[in-house]
């Protein structure tokens, strides 16, 4: 199935541009799981083995993605000082406050309101760009500020978690799986800016970022097979809470919109400049806190089926902001 999915993605390469993988990516993700969920309960047997593949497909995944983050190219972010304040304030300030009132609203479970925070407590560093464009925003800001919002999460996330209301929701991590969940995020990292580094040294080596920005989606869509498959139980078990995150996130994009339409009317930012913060506040990055989930102790696993259903929430999301955001609340 897995083999299936990438085959898939090259099939239709020719038949659609990258925009229009990008924006219909939602029913992947959808079909990915039914289909995961289907073979994992009808063969057993193949769980341990989906667990396994799940990490070098992350591994993959992650470096495609950070591929497409101008990594050595973090001064460019502080150019447009105004735009730096509000995507910071807005990213690291007020959308910590929104996380942590709204876990307040949740069952008091320590694995799902980790889960929870985990995936709204670090903001998304690559599909955001492609939203922000398709929503009239700003691209270049919208370039130039990822590798700030990268850096920044990395820092602070752990940080976040240990000052989180109510005390630690954290279990307890063994060196071994802290440092399986740390090389599968910096190992691709350091890969991404060594390649970086090579494609600059000839401009016809950018074409290999070009063709890289086609795998994410594909790549997301097997890893998503590969946990629905390999966490039938927990997915299933996790079935009695979608009533309750699923509405929390929801709640959070409102939220966050609002709030990015305060912070871009306090800093007196253009419409372009306020629909690019709109989406780097709307959008979560889940492929880098989902191998932190994954590595969490066997009664912990929820946290990576929350982290799954908020990115589908998530790119359901962004078509209603798609329509929102341009026209109602940053108009021109």
């Amino acid at each position: 199935m897995a083999s299936a999915l990438l085959g898939a993605a090259w099939t239709y390469h020719s038949r659609m541009t990258r925009t229009q993988l990008e924006r219909h990516q939602v029913w992947w993700y959808l079909v990915a799981v039914a289909a995961g969920l289907a073979i994992g309960s009808a063969f057993p047997t193949v769980r341990d083995a989906f667990s396994l593949l799940v990490w070098p497909m992350l591994a993959v995944l992650l470096y495609a993605t950070f591929v497409q983050v101008p990594l050595l190219q973090l001064r460019d972010a502080f150019r447009d000082r105004r735009f730096v304040v509000a995507v910071v304030s807005g990213n690291f300030i007020v959308i910590p406050a929104i996380a942590f009132f709204l876990v307040q609203w949740l069952p008091p479970d320590p694995a799902l309101r980790l889960g929870v925070l985990l995936v709204l407590l670090v903001p998304c560093t690559d599909w955001f760009v492609t939203f922000a464009q398709l929503g009239g925003g700003d691209t270049s800001r919208a370039m130039a500020i990822t590798p700030l919002n990268l850096v920044l999460q990395l820092v602070l996330l752990p940080v976040y978690l240990w000052w989180s209301p109510g005390g630690a929701v954290a279990p307890d991590l063994s060196p071994a799986h802290l440092s399986i969940a740390v090389g599968i995020v910096i190992g691709p990292l350091l890969a991404a800016a060594v390649t970086e580094r090579w494609m600059g040294r000839d401009v016809g080596r950018l074409a290999v970022r070009e063709r890289l920005g086609w795998a994410p989606v594909p790549l997301l869509a097997t890893v998503v097979f590969l946990i629905a498959g390999a966490q039938v139980a927990a997915v299933f078990d996790a079935v009695a809470v979608l009533p309750t995150v699923v509405p929390a996130f929801a709640a959070f994009l409102l939220l966050v919109a609002l709030a990015a339409r305060g912070i871009a009317w306090l800093l007196r930012l253009p419409a372009s400049h306020g629909r690019t913060l709109c989406f780097s506040m709307g959008t979560r990055n889940s492929f880098l806190v989902l191998p932190l989930a994954l590595a969490l102790p066997e009664a912990w696993s929820v946290a990576a089926v929350v982290v799954v259903v908020q990115s589908l929430v998530e790119l359901i999301g962004m078509i209603v902001y798609l329509w929102w955001v341009p026209r109602h609340l940053f108009r021109r």
